[in-house]
């Protein structure tokens, strides 16, 4: 006759696998309830949500993509300036002043050609021609992108129409048209000159010209 086991070890047995499978019961129960509540809200299942990235301005992905061309090519003079104004914007995005519009990316073209252009004079000044061509030939391709930006440039001519119309617009505001607000409704998001090809130092000139010392 085969052995009885006790009544006590018998509950006990049964209290512990019930509790397990009660626990995975509630686990299985829990994690299908998240599966379901994403699903409905028809958002994919990941471990971390994040907001979806900015699309790239139009020639910052012109710039890229002609990297990679400029690489097969080998064609040095661009490879370059593309490497120089990409690494640019890189170190800017950990900034507070990030470019993200192909405004301000026409403004960094600018200055790096500013910048290539002292170099040559240094260089033609100490009798290297070599190295005045190299220059020369980069900022040939930077002026080559500020030309192809599509980005609207604005002559001293209009810059004058555009800063007397302000002032009279902060006029009728019962503003007092001081440098500052001229400047700030020129360049401010939405003003007059937001989005096109334009130097600030060029804008605080012609608005000092037009206001005479009003500050």
């Amino acid at each position: 006759m085969a052995a009885r086991l006790p009544a006590s070890f018998i509950g006990s047995f049964l209290a512990r696998s019930t509790s397990r499978q009660t626990c995975r019961f509630t686990r299985n129960a829990v994690t299908t309830t998240q599966w379901s509540s994403q699903q409905l809200s028809g958002k994919p299942i990941r471990a971390y949500s994040s907001d979806a990235a900015p699309a790239p301005a139009p020639l910052y992905a012109k710039l890229k993509g002609d990297l990679k061309v400029a690489m097969r090519a080998k064609d040095a003079p661009r490879l370059v300036v593309l490497r120089a104004v990409l690494a640019a914007v890189l170190n800017a995005s950990k900034t507070s002043q990030p470019i993200e519009t192909d405004a301000q990316l026409v403004a960094l073209l600018r200055k790096t050609a500013r910048t290539s252009q002292e170099a040559a004079d240094q260089f033609r000044a100490a009798g290297r021609g070599d190295l005045v061509e190299k220059e020369e030939a980069q900022i040939r391709v930077l002026e080559e992108y500020v030309a192809g930006s599509g980005v609207q440039a604005v002559d001293e001519a209009e810059l004058k129409d555009m800063v007397q119309a302000v002032q009279s617009e902060l006029a009728a505001e019962g503003v007092d048209a001081k440098m500052g607000e001229v400047m700030k409704k020129l360049l401010g998001p939405g003003g007059r000159l937001d989005g096109k090809d334009v130097e600030k130092t060029l804008v605080a000139r012609i608005v000092k010209e037009v206001m005479g010392t009003k500050a």
